[in-house]
């Protein structure tokens, strides 16, 4: 068992290891002015930064990713709630078919249907513009929605409803003053999956995306095929700027809710059932 232990901490450690040894020679060679044969380069600079952000027209590419994320986290969230509230509560035949309908963007790899919605995108005239991009990135964004409130809203009683119909609440009132709050934190749950999905969309919005209506993730691939062209030091550091504003998105809605929210309310029910 001890040895066991051993090795899998042997296998974390090592791959953890690799993975920041890689984010830091990336981040060095971002400020680095020349580094050819030795530990450490020979001086540092930001220049490297500025230049991508001219070479590449970040502000641009930012502007569309912001664009394409705050969009695809609102329809995943209109659609997808009411979606999950319905195959929560309601009961009927092929119940399970159309759940799995729902869930297949989410187990069949994007380039699979990503080709075919792309060709036609292309036929309608969507391709390379931001309603065919934001439209391709909602298809798996979607059912994340549908696959995390459906076993969050199954946790609220449904006797909630009665109790208020009985004191004289509508609808509306049920929804906004007993439901909505119950809610709300499988919701950011929810789009915070649907933000760092579309964040990090590539086939689907590289089939879609057109030159005006690149991600960020995108660019940043042209920019890799640009060596040779452009300073590898340029294209590390428009890497470093999409790694940083990925990780700052992430930790704004993590203030908001934890990940593990949703398995320990799930584990919380079954203890309790």
């Amino acid at each position: 068992m001890r040895l066991y232990r051993l090795l899998v901490w042997s296998v974390m450690v090592f791959f953890l290891l690799n993975v920041l040894l890689m984010i830091a020679t990336v981040a060095m060679n971002s400020v680095a002015t020349r580094w050819f044969g030795t530990p450490l380069p020979q001086s540092f600079t930001l220049h490297w930064y500025a230049q991508a952000w001219e070479d590449f027209q970040l502000a641009a590419v930012l502007r569309v990713t912001v664009e394409v994320v705050g969009a695809v986290v609102l329809l995943s969230i209109v659609f997808g709630v009411p979606a999950a509230y319905a195959l929560a509560r309601v009961q009927f035949p092929g119940k399970r078919f159309v759940l799995l309908i729902f869930l297949l963007p989410l187990m069949v790899p994007p380039v699979t249907y990503g080709i075919p919605m792309a060709t036609a995108m292309y036929r309608c005239g969507l391709a390379g513009t931001l309603a065919g991009v934001i439209l391709a990135n909602w298809v798996p964004s979607l059912p994340f929605v549908i696959l995390v409130m459906t076993p969050f809203i199954e946790q609220i009683d449904p006797n909630l409803e009665s109790a208020a119909r009985i004191f004289g609440a509508n609808t509306f009132r049920y929804f906004r003053h007993v439901l909505l709050p119950l809610l709300v934190p499988g919701m950011l749950a929810a789009g915070l999956l649907v933000l760092v999905r579309t964040i990090g969309m590539f086939e689907l919005t590289f089939f879609t995306a057109g030159p005006g209506t690149q991600t960020l993730v995108v660019a940043l691939y042209y920019a890799v095929f640009s060596t040779g062209v452009r300073a590898s030091q340029s294209i590390d550091a428009m890497a470093m700027i999409y790694m940083g504003i990925t990780l700052v998105w992430v930790l704004i809605a993590l203030q908001f809710v934890s990940p593990t929210q949703l398995v320990s309310r799930v584990k919380e029910q079954r203890h309790d059932g």
